[in-house]
């Protein structure tokens, strides 16, 4: 991978955090102004249930911005692009689709041969 790759890569990866960060705010802001007085209960439910969507998506969001991160500090330590897995490059176009993959496609396709094998 060459160095303008790998510049495009960490911008992708910021920009993820950016939007991240983006829809936080914009959560944080539509929960604080709804009105907690809804006397209907099948809009309260429906209002609850929201709620409830909104946070699992931001607790999957928080691991995401951890993975992030990692690759973040991966890219300043040189060892980004390096499969977790059995050391070699990790292809471009993988890290394109998913920026913040630690094994290649090999790698990959095993561990999770190996998770439904044990039915994970």
């Amino acid at each position: 991978m060459d160095e303008k790759q790998l510049l495009q890569l960490k911008e992708q990866l910021e920009q993820m955090k950016s939007d991240i960060y983006a829809d936080v705010e914009q959560t944080l802001s539509e929960m604080t102004n709804q009105s907690g007085n809804i006397p209907d209960p099948n809009d309260r439910a429906s209002m609850e249930s929201d709620r409830s969507f909104e946070l699992r998506l931001r607790g999957r969001e928080r691991k995401l911005m951890d993975k992030i991160n990692e690759a973040l500090i991966r890219i300043k330590e040189g060892t980004y692009g390096i499969c977790d897995g059995c050391g070699e490059e990790i292809g471009v176009k993988r890290l394109q689709a998913r920026p913040v993959a630690k094994f290649c496609i090999d790698c990959k396709t095993r561990q999770e041969q190996r998770e439904k094998e044990q039915g994970r």
